[in-house]
């Protein structure tokens, strides 16, 4: 173990400089749907089913813009190994185009949809309250998609702390404005599921803004914004973005609604295991988005060595953030095992939710692992530019795999949220051993070609 230690001590110490602003920034979006269901939670069951239904609906549309924003930082990390800092303002344009048009069209979108949720066959009571939840988050994505642009540009430049900063102070304006509008504190009307809906779009809207000042105004990135402006928009370089974004939010959609698939099959049982579901699925989401921050590092440093073309460099990097994300997990997994019965009393007093929720947390606990390494591996290769083969490995492990089988389990056979549960479990295994696999023999080929 301590010459395990000391091989990669450098890579883990760079890695984690690196990684540990961009983990607590990744999981400012789960903070934000975590508190949403600890203020409201305490309530009640239909509300926290309400917030439940709306976070899981919002949440495919919101890790597709996150997704299509991933499209940049490999870039930019390739271009500033090269040292091509002209090319860089380029990229931020033509970032900022794709991603605000997205924003613009899926908002539309998501306020289109919610006026068609009683298609989904959830309670009435819980459609009626997540509904005008489901479209202060859809306002919210606009803002939501500037604040990515501006911040996957700063941390393909390796600057990932403003970015954390301003999610934290983010996530407590969240907080204090969702708990003042959901109690009516401060002699504010008492606006219960809505509440949290505003406190949200509002937390949205001044990170946004605050990111993009940020970085435009910034000594540090003047001369990587020489080239910045929309006078001279190409589409080549449109579809350069978009070749990497667009697989991205497909590997991000597959996995995510997978889940929210699987929240509308447990809605079929009942408000209980909904909202069950919602509880122990927001905690695994805290960690799969801690995990992904260590995969948006590994990103960034495997496009910057293969910029440099240092694959050596590359696959040790990335095999450090292989051994940091097997810790994180390994101790979020032994947290949920432990900690199963009161974590979800964090959220609510009913025992019956309470129990459901941790029977999920002891399969969740076995399938952190697998998540994050998953997503680590999705992350190393994005940084190389290999993004198509990975986008067919996730379809094929949650959406022909997953799914199916967790209707199986738990609709057919009558096992209910729990095989449902270990399905998505399968589905992850799978997803994480190919990866893996397609890792290996990527970066071992450019290894070999490079000693040629």
């Amino acid at each position: 173990m301590k010459q395990l230690y000391l091989k990669y001590r450098s890579y883990y110490r760079d890695n984690f400089s690196l990684a540990y602003p961009v983990v607590i920034s990744q999981l400012g979006h789960t903070l934000v749907a975590l508190s949403d269901s600890l203020i409201i939670g305490h309530t009640g069951k239909v509300p926290l089913a309400a917030v439940s239904l709306g976070n899981s609906l919002f949440s495919i549309f919101m890790v597709t813009g996150i997704g299509m924003s991933y499209g940049l930082t490999p870039l930019i990390a390739q271009e500033n190994g090269r040292g091509n800092k002209n090319s860089i303002g380029h990229l931020l344009s033509h970032s900022l185009i794709i991603n605000m048009t997205v924003g613009v069209l899926l908002s539309m979108v998501i306020y289109w949809g919610s006026g068609h949720m009683d298609l989904l066959d959830q309670e009435a009571d819980v459609v009626a309250q997540a509904r005008p939840f489901l479209r202060y988050l859809g306002f919210s994505f606009i803002p939501l998609m500037l604040f990515l642009t501006f911040k996957q540009f700063a941390e393909g430049l390796g600057f990932t702390r403003q970015a954390m900063n301003i999610s934290i102070i983010g996530n407590i304006i969240n907080i204090v404005i969702g708990i003042s509008l959901v109690y009516g504190l401060f002699g504010l009307p008492r606006m219960g599921v809505v509440g949290v809906g505003i406190a949200t779009f509002t937390d949205r809207l001044l990170m946004g803004i605050t990111m993009m000042i940020y970085v435009l105004r910034s000594p540090r990135f003047k001369d990587y914004l020489r080239s910045f402006g929309f006078n001279n928009i190409q589409f080549s370089n449109l579809k350069k973005i978009l070749g990497i974004g667009t697989p991205v939010a497909l590997q991000y959609i597959f996995e995510v609604s997978a889940f929210s698939g699987a929240a509308i099959m447990v809605g079929w049982m009942g408000a209980a295991e909904l909202a069950a579901h919602q509880i122990a699925l927001s905690l695994a989401a805290m960690t799969y988005m801690m995990a992904s921050g260590i995969s948006a590092a590994a990103g960034i440093k495997s496009g910057n060595n293969y910029g440099k073309k240092d694959f050596r460099g590359l696959r040790m990097s990335a095999i450090a953030s292989y051994h940091m994300v097997l810790v994180l997990m390994g101790t979020t997994a032994l947290l949920f095992m432990f900690g199963n019965h009161l974590l979800p009393m964090l959220y609510i007093q009913d025992q019956q939710v309470v129990s459901i929720a941790a029977r999920l947390l002891i399969i969740a606990a076995f399938f952190q692992l697998f998540d994050g390494t998953q997503v680590v591996g999705l992350g190393v290769l994005r940084g190389l530019g290999d993004v198509k083969v990975p986008t067919i490995i996730t379809l094929l492990a949650y959406w022909v795999l997953g799914i199916p089988l967790g209707y199986f389990l738990g609709i057919t056979m009558g096992f209910g949220v729990e095989g449902i549960w270990w399905a998505l479990l399968l589905g992850l295994l799978t997803a994480s051993v190919l990866l893996f696999v397609r890792f290996h023999t990527r970066t071992k080929k450019l290894e070999l070609e490079a000693d040629i």
